[in-house]
């Protein structure tokens, strides 16, 4: 992968990135237009596969918020097309790396050496890079290390990128302010989370010390010593990224033993630790000797306890027989999901598309055990995500409906379905006490 030399600092410069990708958009769809009108045909398949390219070229110049705009996106299918979400997952763990000089400088102005005075080995080649930083391989003495370097100006661009790739947003997902506003508000404070390695430190071993009696699964140990606010060096794990050998593994008992590691790592935290790793995408785990290995908790949630309880309240299965059917209209008027000033049209779609999420979301639990190898069920949750971009109606009310911190778990719920249904695995689940 060819690495980067520069990462455009000044506003002026990153502004100017994403106003040219903003018109060659408008050229592709110019073109799209015109191919309408002369053939009739309304397929947007080209338009959206060109432009999820020139959209993630940007973002991946410019790291930062739009690359964790594009990363949280390519885990939403309910709100962009499928060849965004295929394109943006490159954000993952394949972000374009930046080049080894751009690495010294950022140890010299962090610990005063360059690597290679630190460490007795260093790779020049980034092994692994995603939105906020690249990692690169150490040993010293023995002991090997994974590097996370924090990409140059990222906390500094904060600000001026959420206001300029906003607008461009909303106008490449035909979202309004409203319903992007959670997202730009979730990206802007997990980031400013994000680039505090010191924070991240912290937080990580105190999950660690939390979670490290969960069967076949592992974490990485941290070097105080060896880390600074831009710098986090850890113990190497070595293994298999975990879409790999979810594509490779035909033992179907491995499947299920990795599969039920992801969902106890994910419960556990939830319900009992009300903290949790809310970032589950392929890049952040490997697989060593068929067991998990938990990379990266760069992202982290914490549930306030009134949301929590509000929450796994209204996806309890029970809540949708018929004879609960007041009291789930009266939950979803109290979580402002329902609204006064909703028309009784507008209440009985938003009922509607509530009942089918949250049976969606809750069906797992309802048996105690769950085969994510069920296809049919990826396939309701496709036809799902299609209704939710393409219906009018649906489209023409406000997306912005409950608490903002329902966006985080939404999407680790749906990425732990993801990872379980690549993994074709059978695994035990319950709802909390």
């Amino acid at each position: 992968m060819k690495e980067q030399t520069s990462i455009p600092k000044h506003k002026v410069t990153r502004a100017a990135s994403l106003v040219g990708s903003g018109a060659k958009i408008g050229v592709s769809y110019a073109k799209f237009v015109v191919k309408k009108a002369i053939t009739g045909n309304e397929d947007k398949t080209a338009f959206h596969e060109a432009t999820a390219k020139e959209s993630y070229k940007t973002f991946s110049k410019l790291k930062g918020a739009p690359l964790k705009l594009a990363q949280m996106l390519s885990m939403d299918r309910n709100l962009i097309p499928a060849q965004y979400s295929d394109e943006f997952s490159q954000a993952q763990y394949q972000a374009p790396p930046l080049s080894y000089p751009l690495v010294v400088k950022t140890f010299q102005q962090e610990m005063g050496k360059g690597p290679k005075e630190i460490f007795d080995t260093f790779s020049e080649a980034a092994v692994a890079g995603a939105s906020i930083g690249q990692v690169h391989k150490a040993t010293l003495g023995e002991e090997q290390f994974a590097v996370k370097i924090q990409y140059p100006g990222v906390a500094q661009s904060l600000n001026s990128d959420l206001a300029i790739v906003k607008p461009l947003a909303m106008k490449l997902f035909n979202i309004d302010a409203k319903g992007l506003e959670p997202y730009i508000g979730e990206i802007k404070d997990r980031l400013l989370e994000e680039t505090d390695y010191l924070r991240e430190r912290e937080v990580s071993e105190k999950l660690i010390s939390q979670s490290k009696h969960l069967p076949f699964t592992h974490f990485p140990s941290y070097r105080e010593d060896l880390s600074s606010e831009r710098i986090l060096t850890m113990s190497w794990l070595e293994g298999e990224q975990l879409d790999t050998y979810a594509a490779r593994q035909q033992d179907q008992v491995k499947r299920d033993r990795i599969g039920q590691a992801i969902w106890d790592f994910y419960h556990h935290q939830i319900h009992t630790l009300n903290v949790f790793h809310a970032d589950p995408h392929p890049g952040n785990f490997i697989i060593r000797e068929d067991e998990l290995c938990v990379l990266d908790f760069g992202c982290v949630k914490t549930l306030p306890e009134d949301f929590y309880k509000d929450y796994f309240q209204i996806i309890h299965p029970d809540i949708l027989k018929p004879e609960n059917r007041e009291k789930f209209i009266k939950m979803l008027y109290r979580f402002d999901l329902l609204l006064e000033e909703d028309t009784p049209r507008e209440a009985e779609i938003m009922t509607s598309l509530f009942t089918e999420s949250i049976e969606l979301l809750s069906r797992p639990f309802i048996k105690g055990e769950f085969d994510f190898g069920d296809e049919s069920y990826f396939e309701e949750l496709a036809l799902f995500s299609e209704k939710m971009r393409s219906d009018k109606e649906i489209k023409s009310l406000s997306q912005a409906r409950g608490s903002a911190h329902a966006l985080y778990l939404n999407r680790t719920y749906f990425g732990v379905y993801n990872i379980c249904g690549s993994l074709k695995a059978r695994v035990k689940t319950e709802m909390p006490n």
